[in-house]
């Protein structure tokens, strides 16, 4: 689950992370309340689970109750990146010596957590680390042994942060580690990650992922959801229980499990297509499961194909053959599918679905095979 910018600084402030004063609106009369009880000038932001705010006319700065008023009168409602803006955040203007980067996220190839510093705060990070990769400082931190403080210093050290600010950014980075453990985040950012003429450190923007399966735990994540803006598709998933993200292609995706899913998108990818969303439909394929998912994906009107990727492990081959087929008998489909079905049984759940082969319904064994007819069949179709 991804946080607004103002509910991830609400997060930080739990753990004493430092910020700048600021205040919710969801009118311009809220917002004009808030930037008077903070005191001028304030920015105005707009709240949006996407970058590239600045630019689109979603940051401004304003010195008076009027200015606030028509900034938020025109941000409330703008539409930024696809995403409408519903929240603005009223934020104190901080005075800025300097601007850094500071993250923390799981490395799962080093089986470690990732924590990422760089000096060049305030630009996109993805930018540094292909023009300048040196200009990031890391770290991996064991999730047994924690992040200690000499550790810290010398990543703070190997980072070449200014002397002013080391003493602050040490008491910040330890702080908003325990918030990405504790908090059980799958992501936590901060950029930029400010120096004030005054020597403070603290947080002049917020990212927060959520790690979704340690809900559990956190009773106090509800308030989260209720502000959760998903798309038709998403919440169409999301209340059959399927992992979704929607994407902006033409070539649906279901897979068995996240990692397949993720490889899929990649090969519809390296084949010259787009693919229109993710989706994890997990260990099970039966007819109920198969019959959800090609609801969703049925549901966008961007979908010109769809590429189901199987890999039978507990569930076999032919049990995946049999809910594809009595899926198809309760789905009216609008694009065709291409299956890919390898693992357990596989030659007996391709024999299936052979037998019910049509203009909608094609297979074939090899992944890259699928992935090409999948994607011929999205840009004729």
């Amino acid at each position: 689950m991804d946080l607004f910018e103002y509910q991830g600084k609400q997060l930080f402030a739990s753990y004493g992370i430092p910020a700048s004063p600021g205040a919710v609106a969801l009118t311009a009369a809220q917002a004009t309340e808030g930037a008077d009880r903070i005191g001028y000038p304030v920015v105005v932001k707009a709240q949006v689970l996407v970058g590239g705010r600045g630019k689109a006319g979603g940051i401004q700065l304003a010195n008076d109750a009027h200015e606030v008023e028509a900034h938020a009168r025109r941000i409330l409602g703008m539409r930024i990146k696809g995403h409408t803006v519903g929240t603005v955040w009223i934020e104190k203007v901080s005075d800025i010596a300097e601007e850094f980067y500071a993250s923390f996220t799981l490395d799962r190839a080093a089986k470690a957590h990732l924590g990422m510093l760089s000096r060049q705060g305030g630009v996109d990070i993805e930018d540094v680390a292909a023009t300048e990769p040196d200009a990031i400082a890391r770290i991996h931190v064991d999730p047994v042994d924690g992040l200690t403080e000499s550790d810290c210093r010398e990543w703070i050290d190997a980072a070449g942060l200014p002397e002013e600010a080391r003493a602050g950014t040490l008491d910040l980075l330890l702080k908003l580690y325990r918030a990405y453990t504790d908090g059980d985040c799958d992501l936590v950012e901060i950029n930029p990650l400010v120096l004030t003429p005054d020597g403070r450190v603290h947080a002049l923007d917020a990212k927060v992922t959520l790690d979704d399966n340690a809900a559990f735990r956190h009773p106090e994540w509800d308030a989260y959801e209720s502000t959760q803006v998903l798309d038709h598709r998403e919440a169409e998933a999301k209340a059959k229980g399927l992992q979704y993200v929607g994407l902006e292609g033409t070539v649906g995706i279901i897979a068995n499990g996240a990692g397949l899913a993720m490889s899929t998108c990649d090969v519809v990818n390296q084949v010259g297509g787009k693919p229109a969303n993710f989706l994890d439909i997990g260990g099970g394929a039966n007819a109920e499961v198969m019959a959800n998912a090609l609801e969703v994906i049925n549901n966008d009107d961007g979908v010109r194909s769809i590429f189901i990727n199987i890999f039978g492990g507990i569930t076999r081959g032919e049990e995946v053959a049999n809910g594809i087929v009595a899926a198809l008998g309760r789905v009216e489909l609008r694009a065709p599918i291409v299956v890919r079905l390898d693992g357990t049984n596989a030659e007996e759940g391709r024999g299936i679905l052979r037998d019910h082969e049509s203009d909608m319904l094609r297979s074939s064994p090899a992944m890259l095979d699928a992935a090409r007819v999948a994607v011929e069949l999205a840009a004729t179709s």
